[in-house]
């Protein structure tokens, strides 16, 4: 199932640990204070913290039953609207792959969206929507090729990697330009999606570009479709995908930069959780389910990926 929320893209605060931690060491701390109160006073036991802590999320997606996965719907191959007008792409696999280790699914149930859209639920928001989303409790997960950053990091927490990215120039089939090389010095303005980082990234790659952001990659795309841009800096995966698809419409640069890690998010304080998902990733990138991984990098990316090697694990080479 899908539903969208405020914030939903035209197309288609912080608990940190040191808080938990004080929190902890001010109930230990306070321990023999409060039974002498108690003694004195006849005043109920203090509840401990173990008996406040809300059950693990991953209790509660177990007991409710579905998933519920916070992602975009505007970015293919990552996540975008199929000719039915359901979202899909790689993201979406990597949400049912989740959903296969939670509820036990089939290869016919994955297979079948009118099965596995019982297990999860997609709620479509825009990139800025992520973070809140996820620390309102209207998502259990974000699955929404989000950049690791020191600074998100301060308010989710990151699970493992599932994909390492890159940076190139996407330009009209028609365009003189190649890449950085021969774009820089030009005068030339360059479109890409909003975040904090965005005029750094691009000016990393080309150096005096005037920067023009966008709301979603889509709308970056459509600039650079009307000529309003000379170029879009978009993921190179994205890049790939609609030279692929649209060889006639557009070109991919030959260079590409920063490199910057995908991964999911969820919300701080809850290490099952994060445990879980930790887990799952990782027998899917580099373990057991390693096929169900390796089929949907090859779908939307034309990638065979290689097995990893048997003996010692690759992760720690």
């Amino acid at each position: 199932m899908a539903r969208s929320i405020a914030g939903k893209e035209p197309w288609t605060v912080e608990q940190s640990q040191r808080t938990f931690t004080n929190r902890r060491t001010l109930l230990k701390g306070s321990a023999a204070l409060s039974g002498a109160a108690v003694v004195a006073a006849g005043l109920a036991p203090q509840t401990t913290l173990a008996q406040e802590a809300a059950p693990s999320r991953l209790a509660q997606v177990l007991e409710r039953g579905r998933l519920i996965v916070g992602t975009g719907a505007t970015n293919p191959p990552w996540h975008y609207e199929d000719a039915d007008g359901q979202i899909v792409g790689f993201d979406i696999e990597m949400a049912k792959l989740l959903a296969r280790g939670l509820f036990d699914l089939t290869d016919e149930q994955l297979a079948n969206r009118d099965e596995w859209s019982q297990r999860v639920e997609i709620v479509e928001e825009a990139a800025d929507a992520r973070i809140p989303n996820l620390l309102t409790d209207k998502i259990d997960i974000v699955c929404q090729f989000m950049t690791v950053t020191p600074q998100r990091a301060l308010e989710v927490e990151f699970t493992i990697p599932y994909y390492r990215e890159a940076v190139t120039l996407l330009f009209r089939a028609d365009s003189p330009y190649t890449g950085t090389e021969d774009i820089t010095g030009q005068g030339t303005t360059i479109a890409i999606l909003e975040n904090p980082t965005a005029v750094d990234m691009v000016q990393r790659g080309v150096a005096d570009a005037e920067v023009s952001t966008f709301d979603s990659v889509a709308n970056s795309v459509l600039a650079l479709d009307s000529g309003r841009v000379d170029a879009t800096a978009i993921d190179l995966s994205t890049a790939q995908y609609l030279t692929t698809t649209s060889p006639d419409t557009y070109k991919v640069g030959i260079d590409s930069w920063q490199p910057q890690t995908y991964a999911f998010a969820v919300k701080p304080g809850d290490q099952r959780w994060l445990n879980w998902v930790n887990t799952a990733l990782h027998e899917y990138l580099a373990g057991l389910w390693f096929d169900y991984y390796q089929a949907a990098f090859a779908e939307h990316f034309g990638v065979e990926l290689e097995p990893p090697p048997a003996g010692f694990p690759i992760e720690f080479r």
